[in-house]
Order: C-alpha cells, then structure tokens, then sequence
C-alpha cells in the first residue's frame, strides 16, 4: 500500500516549527513525544520533506493536537471574529466581579485577552488564593476606568485609568478596585513563557 501523504499547498514545516518552539520543545523532545526521529522532523520543518498523514498524525499527537487542527483543515481563511454574544463569561456578581473572555479557544493559542470588570471594593480574588496560570506565564493588565490595585506575591501597585502593568502571572495574584466607581481592565496572560 502506497504512503498517502498530506494534502498538496499545505506547508505544514514551518508550522510544526512554531508549534514545537512555542511549546518550548526541542526536536529531541519532540521526537520523544511523536515516535517521529528527530533528522525527519527537521527534514519537516525545513520543508525538504512533505511528511505522510500518518507521520503528520504522529506529529500532532506530539504537539497534543489533531490532525484537522496540525493541517490547519477545520479552520477558515486564519480570521476568527468573536462577536460580544459569543465570549465566554465568568464570574457574574462573584465577589463583585465579572470578566468575559475574548479570544477564541484554539488549540496550541498561549494567549489569552479578557475584559474585566470589578465594583468598588470587589476583588478577582484572595490573597489566599493560589496561583491559576502555568508555571513561566506573564500578565499584561491595561486600566480603561477607575482605579484598582494589583496585589501580587503579597505587593500592592496602585493604577488608575490607562496604566499597565505586566507582572509574572504564576505568583500569586488579584487585582482590587480601589475607587468608588467600576473599575474595567483588559487582560492579556501568555502561557508558559520562559523567563528572560
């Protein structure tokens, strides 16, 4: 039986490539994970080869993903538009605060962006509370209204309407309003980054 190899037009190397850097794998690594050798995954990545399907299967259960997902086959044109109906929602009268999530869940996205939003005197949580990101993760949070504070690892920092912070999200952390108005903040959290 002949190998079937990945649909043509497909350049599926330089997008294993990234996938494999963002998860912070080396080809070695990768190898590991795939049961694919690591020379033919650099073949793969360098487009010097165009893998088998059941080559690029292996290498999508190495990278956690699916086939459809590592081909790109059950996504559009690249453009995914989340509509204010569609964002996922958390936290509604929780401790005063409520956030919507704004980015699409993809598989291998190692960001995400949610708006918050926090009554006066509510928190997003305790100083008990444990850290909810991944060990290497960072936070970027950007003040549309009121004032807040963010208390990480114990540390309080005072910001006020179009302030920015970004701080190491695996510590622990939550963000307090601190005025007598809402307070609204975007998030950004990057997953898993290596610290530098």
């Amino acid at each position: 039986m002949a190998a079937v190899e990945a649909p043509p037009g497909l350049s599926v190397g330089p997008r294993v490539k990234a996938l494999r850097e963002g998860l912070s794998l080396s080809l070695r690594d990768l190898a590991e994970r795939s049961g694919v050798s690591a020379p033919m995954l650099s073949q793969v990545e360098r487009g010097e080869t165009s893998p088998t399907l059941a080559v690029a299967a292996r290498i999508a259960t190495g990278l956690e993903l699916t086939l459809s997902q590592l081909l790109r086959l059950d996504e559009g044109d690249g453009v995914i538009v989340v509509r204010r109906s569609e964002r996922m929602r958390g936290g509604p009268g929780r401790r005063g605060h409520s956030y919507e999530v704004l980015t699409p869940p993809l598989p291998g996205q190692r960001a995400e962006v949610s708006l918050h939003t926090l009554a006066p005197g509510a928190a997003t949580g305790g100083p008990d509370d444990p850290p909810m990101h991944e060990p290497g993760s960072r936070e970027t949070a950007v003040v549309t209204s009121g004032s807040i504070s963010l208390v990480c690892d114990g540390v309080a920092h005072d910001l006020g309407e179009g302030d920015t912070v970004t701080f190491d999200a695996d510590l622990p952390h939550h963000f307090e309003s601190t005025g007598s108005a809402e307070a609204r903040f975007f998030a950004v959290v990057a997953a898993g980054l290596r610290r530098s």
